[in-house]
């Protein structure tokens, strides 16, 4: 998907939604072993949170979970699509639902990647490093 001509940043500034407070924090853990540069990370426990913060931050990557309580993953992704200036951002889904159905759901959603839990660092590791060769 292109990033509307949005510059790809030096060091990327990553949104991570999910109701789990521990599971927000091994995503966090994980992206800064990396050696893909992470600027910021951004925690929302679910996606009205995850619209607050979208709204005060500029953000390249949204990692969301699909089950949340007051607003789910894709009613997120419904948001962010709706919103031009949030066009740019990178969605990847992390959950343990891995159907083709909700594959294809969250595709539809302009999804760019899709983590199934539990994932192995180096399945994040790869997806940033294609965020930041390819420019999405």
């Amino acid at each position: 998907m292109p990033n509307g001509n949005r510059p790809v940043p030096q060091s990327l500034t990553v949104l991570i939604v999910d109701d789990s407070a521990m599971m927000r924090a091994m995503i966090k853990r994980v992206a800064h072993l990396t050696d893909i540069p992470i600027a910021q990370v951004l925690e929302a426990g679910n996606g009205v949170e995850a619209l607050q913060q979208l709204e005060s931050h500029a953000v390249d990557v949204l990692f969301t979970d699909i089950n949340m309580p007051l607003m789910t993953g894709p009613e997120l992704l419904r948001e962010v699509i709706k919103r031009q200036e949030w066009q740019h951002i990178v969605r990847v889904i992390v959950s343990t639902d891995g159907s083709a159905a909700r594959r294809e759901e969250m595709a539809g959603l302009h999804a760019h990647a899709y983590l199934e839990k539990p994932f192995r660092p180096e399945v994040m590791r790869d997806v940033l490093a294609q965020i930041v060769n390819s420019g999405s």
